[in-house]
């Protein structure tokens, strides 16, 4: 045989070995449930209009986390990440990460992964009109041929990790669930190599390095090695439908359209968006605040399902042990409370019709026959956790009241909640309102000076709506209840005879209503196991002020935030923050795990770091008790508590770094919900009061009746 043909026999055997291997099932299913990525996200990318229902977040540290489809609440996939593969020793990296937001006016971003002699630049944006995240991606080196790229995509279907099916199809891959849904990423250029494998505890190494055509059930893992032609970039799609020939179609038709029309469709969606809202107020001092004024807009606009118009749900995030858990809530769910504070947050900034939208959604979604609210609910309304608490009943009464709204079928809505607030008698301890079987912490019962503020506030509310009504024999029940819980307030809550000081203060709330006892409670996540009532306090207290039932300059008020400041306040330097509670555990393990369940009491295995939204509540009060200087100084500590990429974490760092590690900057973002809608809501309203010199979350009503009095 000539040399020739030796070497094509042997061309023909590694050919056919090759192809034997890619025509191959991975082995070793079903693969192992790692949960979902981390929720410190660095942006979210989806579009301004209904018809795609995609929604993609961005990771800090590289690729998109989740995507959410077909709606808000439901993770179709775990990631979509970028490696970079050196041929000459093998080594697989991702490199190090930038992220930025790369256009002011729209939730586009870019991130950067820069190795060892290369760089990798990928922008993400949605297809406007179908249900596709795209991703554009730039490679450069110094010896281009010397690298390989991959996309590495897991797919989680219908919010499920361990039974999708995941194969490759003419270049696609290609996952299926096991119940109902598709994903499909294709490139263009299309993708030079494609494997299917089950993920595992292995390196990206090997499962670049293998070619399956298929794997699962089970929790699967797919890749594709990009090619990116003479322009220099590869242009992918993830397409998302109903089975798998709707999500290739999806995904092909998106790449069909040039990735720079998409995007400027996407960036005009955003611009008109924008163009019907109030311009940032003159408040706004720097280039930096007005960018996150900006952002912070847009990602209350973000938070809203396309199909269940008005369902904002907290954050497209799951913290900590929640990433582990099927299904992976609650902070993707919709809450009464913070709806209220993200339709506050619209209303500040000029999209009355989107928080119009939120109150239709929450009288959707009252509960028949009592009137009372669900804890959380999926955006169609499904409720999901069965706790109770009073403000989230409160709450939609007062943004009624915002909104002007006092028509029948509000004032229908309206008057079923209140009575039920005023009626309510707890079926396990006989405890009445405003006694609360969860206060806005969410795991204490008791007596709650901001529950009790937002129930008094609500059923001023009401009483106004009734009279709009002509229904004088309500509005005057619901005045005298607000009167006399006004006029019992401190003595449910206020100590005279707490240890943090020798004038009285308000707690985070009493058990019994008796505040001057040493009544002894649980405070949870590894908290102390008998803690006294009067040394737990919260800074929640002052919604008092910014609901105004109490002014701003009532001596106890004063006292008590120089209480707050003592015992949950630390100085950093980039600003002065707060914690939430006292004996606070709701946040990472000391050693920077993540937060989790059941930890032992009296251990504080767990610490809970301070909040941005305290300083915008902070700061509310300040414009009330006539300090804009102050109130300044928080919107300035909100700004720098921000990511780079301009996205608002539910918290900071505190003072305590896990296990006193270095790179854990104080009032930087934590591993919490990242971003919080409830924080960026707290921004806009911030900015507007400041602007305005008084603070707009307070309903005129109620600051009238009580506010001038003690």
């Amino acid at each position: 045989m000539s040399g020739l043909s030796r070497l094509l026999g042997a061309v023909l055997l590694a050919m056919s070995i090759a192809s034997t291997a890619a025509a191959a099932p991975a082995p070793g299913g079903p693969g192992r449930d790692d949960g979902y990525l981390g929720s410190d996200k660095t942006g979210v990318v989806t579009t301004t209009g209904t018809q795609s229902k995609v929604w993609a977040t961005v990771q800090r540290a590289g690729g998109l986390g989740e995507v959410y489809w077909p709606d808000l609440a439901t993770p179709a996939s775990r990631s979509l990440r970028f490696v970079v593969k050196d041929t000459r020793t093998g080594r697989v990296h991702g490199g190090s990460v930038e992220t930025r937001q790369a256009d002011p006016k729209s939730l586009t971003f870019a991130q950067t992964q820069t190795g060892d002699g290369w760089r990798l630049t990928t922008t993400y944006t949605a297809d406007s009109a179908r249900d596709a995240v795209l991703a554009a991606v730039r490679f450069s080196a110094r010896q281009a041929r010397r690298f390989e790229v991959y996309a590495i995509y897991e797919p989680a279907l219908n919010e499920t990790r361990t039974d999708d099916t995941a194969r490759s199809d003419r270049g696609d891959l290609v996952a299926t669930d096991a119940q109902t849904g598709a994903s499909a990423l294709i490139s263009q250029p299309a993708f030079t190599k494609t494997t299917n494998d089950y993920r595992r505890p292995t390196a990206d190494a090997d499962i670049i390095n293998n070619a399956y055509d298929s794997a699962g059930p089970g929790a699967v893992v797919q890749a594709g090695r990009l090619s990116f032609g003479r322009l220099g970039v590869a242009t992918l799609a993830l397409g998302f439908g109903a089975d798998a020939p709707a999500a290739q179609q999806t995904a092909h038709a998106a790449l069909r359209t040039p990735y720079l029309l998409t995007l400027a469709r996407y960036a005009a969606g955003w611009r008109t968006y924008l163009n019907h809202l109030k311009n940032p107020p003159a408040s706004l001092r720097t280039a930096q605040e007005r960018q996150l004024y900006t952002t912070s807009v847009m990602v209350l606009a973000a938070s809203e399902d396309k199909t269940h118009r008005g369902a904002y749900v907290a954050s497209p995030t799951m913290p900590w042990r929640w990433a582990a858990l099927v299904p992976s809530g609650p902070y993707h769910l919709v809450w009464s409370r913070d709806l209220y504070q993200i339709a506050t947050g619209l209303i500040a900034a000029g999209d009355t019709a989107g928080a119009g939208r939120a109150l239709d959604w929450l009288f959707g979604t009252q509960q028949k026959p009592d009137g009372s609210f669900p804890q959380n609910s999926k955006p169609d309304g499904t409720p999901v956790w069965t706790g109770l608490q009073m403000d989230e009943v409160a709450f939609p009464m007062i943004l009624a009241h915002q909104l002007g709204r006092t028509d029948a079928g509000t004032w229908a809505h309206v008057r079923r909640a209140a009575d039920f607030l005023i009626n309510y008698r707890d079926p396990d301890t006989g405890n009445a309102a405003p006694w609360s079987p969860m206060e806005r912490w969410e795991n204490q019962a008791g007596y709650s000076p901001a529950t009790i503020a937002s129930e008094i506030a609500g059923l001023v509310c009401a009483a106004q709506i009734a009279r709009a009504n002509g229904d004088e024999a309500s509005a005057t029940k619901y005045l005298d209840t607000a009167d006399a819980w006004q006029s019992k307030v401190k003595a449910w809550t206020l100590t005279r005879t707490g240890p943090y000081s020798t004038q009285p203060y308000f707690l985070r709330l009493t058990k019994d209503g008796n505040p001057d006892a040493g009544t002894t409670y649980s405070t949870g996540d590894g908290g102390p196991s008998a803690a006294d009532q009067r040394t737990v306090v919260d800074p929640s207290f002052l919604d008092l002020v910014r609901l105004g039932v109490l002014p701003a300059t009532d001596p106890d008020i004063v006292n008590t935030e120089q209480v707050v400041d003592q015992q949950l306040g630390f100085q950093t330097a980039r600003g002065f923050f707060w914690h939430r509670a006292k004996f606070d555990g709701y946040g990472e393990f000391r050693d920077g795990s993540p937060w989790d369940f059941d930890q032992q009491p009296d251990s504080r295995t767990t610490i809970g770091r301070a909040w941005p939204l305290l300083n915008g509540e902070r700061g509310e009060a300040q414009i009330a008790a006539g300090d804009p200087a102050g109130a300044a100084s928080q919107l300035t500590a909100m700004t720098n508590a921000a990511s780079p990429s301009g996205m608002l974490p539910e918290q900071v760092w505190d003072d305590n770094p896990p296990s006193g590690q270095p790179g854990f900057e104080p009032g930087t973002p934590t591993l919490s919900a990242t971003p919080l809608a409830w924080t960026h809501a707290q921004y806009l309203r911030l900015a507007w009061d400041l602007q305005d010199g008084r603070v707009s979350e307070r309903p005129d009503v109620v600051a009238a009746r009580y506010a001038s009095t003690k």
